[in-house]
């Protein structure tokens, strides 16, 4: 979540406050609740001072001054009017609330807040006003039906914002694991797939009995590239060529298996559909325009193309591409090798 959207989400929050506030103060002319009454005025004011807080992106110090507003109404009303209308019940849903905050905070690079201090302190709020409002009583007596809507309201309410913050808690972990998963399992430059996750994925297939088979594609002169043109070119060629397999090969793993290497896994059969998909691949390279900064680069690859025999170890069944690509490279370049003999 970047901070355009963190400001939205808060500019929504804080209005939605900030029209609680507003009903709250007319219920409180209904109690005749005069305290409360004018204690709503500051409230308020806390609310629309947020809007230029958010403004400012000064969302430390806005959250700050909520958390210290929202305890201190909790405690007041609550003191107020007992602990049967349910006011002291937000305390709860402010705590995944706090947590999730600091977590924000982290990501947008501002300021940090105490979760675990400041989760304490609104526990200890929330003990204090209600334990005051059941021993003393509350200030101002509300009849027991009115009480009873409160209660069921406001639980509603904090019930509906627990379960909010905890969803979006679960995606927030969901989110990141995902994201280092990619970093574990994909290549930085060219977003494919790295060697270790096709290991796996080539131990799986065979496993699975349906292993099909493996093409070692190598770009062909890629040293000369760098070399003529920088290494700038040689990582954009790097990654337009894993664009045009992602194109090409819709339905394959495909994995940066080092340097200008990529291996690419199908379930298909190797003689009907392996040489017919890598030799597209090759066009579809090699009639590309590979231009960086004016220059024109030309780029072709050589594939070696091998499918599975039994009792093939990943090591066997990944050689055997590779010694097919090494033969194509030593005769001629830029083809597709299925047969040595070809």
């Amino acid at each position: 979540m970047d901070l355009k959207t963190v400001k939205k989400f808060t500019y929504t929050i804080n209005s939605i406050i900030l029209l609680l506030v507003f009903g709250l103060a007319g219920f409180f002319v209904i109690c005749k609740a005069s305290f409360l009454i004018w204690f709503s005025i500051p409230t308020a004011l806390v609310y629309i001072i947020g809007y230029f807080l958010i403004r400012k992106e000064k969302l430390d110090i806005y959250v700050r001054i909520v958390y210290f507003w929202l305890t201190l109404y909790m405690c007041v009303t609550t003191v107020c009017l007992g602990y049967r209308m349910g006011f002291h019940l937000y305390c709860l849903s402010m705590i995944p609330i706090i947590f999730y905050t600091e977590y924000l905070a982290t990501k947008i690079g501002k300021k940090k807040v105490n979760a675990f201090a400041i989760s304490a302190i609104v526990g200890s709020c929330y003990l204090f006003s209600t334990g005051y409002s059941a021993y003393i009583g509350p200030v101002y007596q509300v009849e027991n039906h009115i009480a009873a809507m409160f209660w069921i309201t406001n639980s509603a309410i904090v019930l509906f914002f627990i379960i909010a913050y905890s969803g979006m808690m679960l995606k927030m972990i969901g989110d990141y694991e995902k994201i280092l998963t990619d970093a574990a399992h994909k290549d930085r430059l060219t977003a494919l797939y790295n060697r270790h996750y096709m290991v796996e994925r080539l131990e799986d297939s065979i496993k699975a009995e349906h292993p099909g088979f493996v093409a070692m594609v190598d770009v062909d002169d890629f040293k000369g590239i760098n070399d003529r043109f920088g290494h700038n070119a040689g990582d954009h060629v790097l990654k337009t060529v894993a664009e045009i397999m992602n194109d090409t090969l819709k339905d394959c793993v495909i994995s940066r298996w080092g340097g200008e290497e990529f291996l690419i896994l199908s379930t298909g059969d190797a003689e009907s559909l392996g040489f017919e998909l890598l030799e597209k691949l090759r066009r579809n390279i090699e009639e590309h325009d590979f231009s960086f900064e004016d220059d024109e680069v030309r780029v072709t690859v050589t594939a070696g193309v091998a499918a599975y025999q039994n009792g093939y170890s990943v090591d066997k069944w990944v050689n055997e591409a590779d010694d097919k690509l090494y033969y194509g490279k030593k005769n001629g370049k830029n083809k597709v090798i299925l047969r040595i003999d070809e």
